[in-house]
């Protein structure tokens, strides 16, 4: 449940970002080019996608794993429970692993790939929320306005970066996808996802999801936008939702300035 306070802000952010998006940052919708069956009951906090395979983190403490999901109809072919105290949330993949975090214990795993055995376990300050990697280096979000690059064997910090837009912070970064050269980052309990400078920490765009078909409105306030996939040799760009029952390959369509 969220705070009417969390609440009252998160629609405050909706509306500073539609007013920055207006005013000068190009805007792109995304069109829906493809839709695949996704489970209804996955809590998503990450998605990947790696060498033809499609992986995904859920979250809520008792209900969070890790899964590799078949695309074309949905089904989990495999998945590998995060201990039932912790909340999980982004995950990466880094030399034949994925590794991924969790919420507010400061608590990170490895897991093969090849077996889904678990083989490492780690720490880091602060909270967990999105994952992605660049280079030789692992991004980390936290809900706040900071990128925290990491070292992908030791997981220490290197070096910290703020994202702006329109020069103010930008906060409630959540899950993350390094895209040609951009980090795409999902803005908690938006509609729309960030396109960021690695250099800079700048926005230098938004991507409006609004357009696209989801669960009707209903109690459940959290199944908001959340989870980017790139398949980088395909060229194609996947986004979902938590608890939303599709996934979807989407193209960018610019958006008329208003």
């Amino acid at each position: 449940m969220i705070a009417p306070g969390v609440l009252r802000a998160s629609l405050l952010l909706v509306g500073a970002i539609a007013a920055s998006a207006s005013a000068r940052l190009p805007v792109s919708a995304a069109a829906v080019v493809k839709a695949y069956p996704h489970d209804p009951d996955a809590f998503t906090e990450g998605l990947l996608f790696r060498e033809g395979k499609l992986f995904e983190s859920t979250g809520l403490e008792g209900r969070s794993d890790i899964r590799e999901v078949r695309l074309v109809d949905g089904k989990v072919l495999r998945r590998v429970a995060i201990p039932s105290t912790l909340f999980g949330e982004g995950i990466v993949d880094a030399g034949g692993e994925i590794v991924s975090v969790t919420w507010r214990t400061g608590k990170g795993f490895r897991w093969s790939i090849a077996t889904f055995k678990r083989t490492g376990a780690f720490t880091y300050a602060g909270e967990g929320w999105g994952m992605t990697r660049l280079g030789r280096e692992i991004v980390l979000s936290d809900g706040t306005p900071t990128l925290r690059f990491l070292d992908p064997v030791t997981f220490r910090e290197r070096r910290r970066l703020t994202v702006t837009a329109e020069g103010k912070p930008l906060r409630n970064l959540n899950e993350l996808e390094y895209v040609r050269g951009e980090i795409l980052a999902n803005i908690w309990q938006t509609d729309v996802i960030a396109r960021i400078s690695p250099a800079t920490g700048q926005v230098i765009g938004w991507i409006d999801v609004s357009g696209l078909p989801r669960p009707p409105a209903g109690p459940n306030i959290d199944a908001v936008p959340n989870g980017i996939a790139w398949d980088a040799k395909g060229s194609r760009l996947f986004v979902t939702g938590k608890n939303w029952d599709k996934l979807y390959e989407v193209r960018l369509e610019p958006q008329a300035a208003n």
